[in-house]
């Protein structure tokens, strides 16, 4: 009998000449796992629940299995789906439930209607705790409740996009999402809010990460072009724009649900759904802060003033007094 010894001096030279290759930093355009997590950031106030509400049911329409989690502390994403009304949150729920000696079911935090399936994970109270540290215990919880279980075509996340921090930055941080989705308007807070998600994704894609920027939805679009301007400067595309109109502002007021054919904007949220499926995910070039002033008017935002440095004597102000020097200078070295 005779045993086959592996070479381990070839197979450790393999492994050398393996860990030598550079990385590719192309991010794979097709979508490989069978539910896709799409995480929406955006500016708050800047319409993302409006958005994520109406996309969802029009998804559902469509025949897909849709769950949207509402990931802001707020806890407003839910809202409009639900006629305003808000539904308990995961970690409050999660509270509740263990100081009374009870584990948390699905259908304690998991509502459903015109085929969506929806939840929000909360945050603290008020000055109470970190709300990026609440959304990691959220999905925490999640993953408890069986979340790699369940079976949706797609997982829309509702992110606030205003706080930079590894809480927020979750799915873009741990690969938890495939897609990110921008949305935002004609005005420079708004896009500089989706600019420091571009460069969220862009900062872990160098460390390796695979999460891309699908594209960005211009809501409240008055046709002013800045948003669209922003987009094809960092390279992502328009996937919907959602005029400023005064019928969407009103029904939206009135947590009325406009994503459907039964309306006049079904054909608009179809085209927003379908472009949602099929954008790949793309790595963003981030502008810098001056590359983002040029988008708009220099007399708008300032962005022609020219910096005056500020002296000492400035500083001091009244109190400045002109004190020797204890510099020697010498006349002859």
């Amino acid at each position: 009998m005779t045993l086959d010894i592996p070479n381990l001096k070839d197979f450790d030279t393999r492994l050398r000449e393996e860990a030598h290759k550079e990385p590719s930093l192309e991010i794979p355009h097709e979508v490989t796992k069978k539910t896709q997590i799409i995480a929406i950031y955006g500016k708050g106030g800047i319409g993302k629940s409006f958005t994520l509400a109406n996309l969802s049911c029009m998804m559902a329409e469509l025949g897909k299995r849709v769950l949207l989690i509402g990931c802001d502390p707020k806890s407003d994403t839910t809202s409009l789906l639900f006629g305003g009304k808000a539904c308990p949150t995961i970690i409050e729920t999660s509270t509740r439930k263990k100081l009374a000696g009870e584990e948390v079911k699905i259908g304690d935090v998991c509502f459903k209607r015109n085929g969506v399936f929806a939840m929000e994970l909360g945050g603290p109270e008020v000055g109470r705790g970190c709300g990026g540290r609440g959304i990691i215990h959220g999905f925490e919880l999640l993953e408890k409740l069986g979340f790699h279980d369940w079976d949706f075509d797609y997982v829309l996340l509702d992110f606030l996009g205003d706080v930079v921090c590894g809480g927020f930055g979750l799915p873009i941080a741990r690969d938890m999402a495939q897609k990110v989705i921008v949305v935002a308007s004609n005005d420079l807070q708004s896009l500089y809010v989706a600019n420091n998600v571009c460069s969220a994704v862009d900062y872990f894609r160098k460390l390796g990460g695979n999460v891309g920027v699908a594209g960005m939805v211009i809501n409240k679009d008055d046709g002013t072009g800045e948003a669209a301007a922003f987009a094809k400067a960092v390279n992502i595309p328009v996937l919907a724009a959602i005029p400023a109109d005064d019928d969407l502002r009103r029904k939206s007021a009135n947590y009325q649900i406009v994503g459907s054919n039964a309306t006049q904007w079904g054909a608009l949220f179809t085209e927003l759904s379908i472009n949602v499926a099929e954008a790949p995910p793309l790595r963003p070039k981030p502008l810098t802060q001056d590359g983002l002033l040029a988008l708009f008017d220099a007399e708008t935002t300032g962005a022609d003033f020219v910096l005056e440095p500020a002296s000492d004597a400035d500083m001091r102000g009244k109190n400045a007094v002109d004190r020797p020097s204890l510099e020697v200078i010498y006349d002859h070295v």
